[in-house]
């Protein structure tokens, strides 16, 4: 057996620099000072006897040691949470929980169905829902705050010490408000799109990423008229008090759709589809309650299927 004395702190140091790829904001984080921080990363370092982060122009980025310590740290991290707050609440409510990060593209098209499932068979067990970019969310399932996220599949460098599994694919699609001037043309050419303005998540999201590639292999350049925002409700709004259009998935203005209030600019078919799914930790065993959940958004995905058929 290896005799390398690694205490929680040293854990709890490491994933928090992973995760904010800074030392600065891992300290103010934990609470600590940055010398302190340090010096824990250091005796981390030392005990097994390789470099774990190096520093570059985009702050601290992990080695290829620390990208398998990462799967590991995090998974005992995880374990020994999931551990704590099962004890906690059974001792104090006699229930049990489950936290799903949720991206907004199925959080009101799917999850109110999927949450009513699931209490039918587990009523007692409380339902977090937490919403977020992927990154953040995948940040948070990582460290052992979520059970799982449902959501479109992320980039590989997010999927560390992760594993997805696929339920469907989801278009995303060019929305405008019924009745907009690209509607009303008789040939409709995509870019035309750059004399309006453009609603957009932040960059650095998937869906941006997705659509810059979309732009790019298309020719359109990115319009300098953008609006930034990964708030569905605010971009619904947004896209029918004026003329501008929205790169969004198909799930966020589905009902907009069926209500005339939305429509589709035309696009190749199958140009933006991507995979939406459950995203877990990797070689982990799910609680009773997580397993229900994905249980759960798998019945209330087939049958959301079986009635479009």
């Amino acid at each position: 057996m290896t005799d390398i004395r690694i205490r929680f702190r040293h854990l709890q140091c490491f994933l928090t620099i992973a995760q904010s790829r800074s030392v600065g904001a891992a300290a103010d984080a934990l609470a600590i000072t940055q010398p302190a921080l340090s010096k824990t990363l250091r005796e981390l370092e030392d005990a097994l006897g390789v470099k774990l982060f190096l520093r570059d122009k985009k702050g601290m980025m992990l080695t290829r040691f620390g990208e398998v310590f990462l799967q590991h740290a995090a998974t005992s991290i995880a374990s020994l949470r999931q551990g704590i707050d099962s004890i906690k609440l059974a001792g104090n409510t006699g229930g049990l929980a489950v936290a799903v990060g949720v991206m907004p593209n199925v959080v009101s098209a799917v999850m109110p169905h999927v949450v009513d499932l699931f209490k039918q068979d587990a009523p007692n067990t409380t339902v977090r829902i937490a919403l977020g970019s992927n990154a953040q969310l995948l940040d948070q399932l990582r460290l052992g705050e979520l059970d799982l996220v449902l959501g479109r599949l992320a980039q590989p460098e997010y999927m560390i010490g992760l594993s997805f599994q696929q339920l469907y694919f989801e278009s995303l699609v060019l929305a405008a408000r019924a009745g907009h001037p690209l509607t009303t043309t008789p040939r409709f050419r995509l870019k035309t799109i750059s004399d309006y303005p453009w609603i957009l998540p932040h960059h650095g999201t998937i869906i941006r990423m997705e659509t810059e590639r979309f732009l790019l292999s298309q020719g359109i350049a990115l319009s300098s008229n953008i609006v930034e925002t990964t708030s569905t409700d605010f971009g619904r709004s947004y896209l029918l008090c004026g003329d501008s259009i929205w790169f969004t998935p198909l799930g966020t203005v589905a009902p907009e759709i069926e209500d005339g209030k939305i429509v589709l600019l035309p696009l190749a078919s199958g140009s933006m589809d991507g995979p939406v799914g459950i995203t877990v930790r990797a070689n982990t065993i799910p609680s009773p309650s997580a397993a229900l959940m994905v249980e759960s958004i798998r019945r209330t995905v087939t049958q959301r299927q079986a009635d479009r058929a």
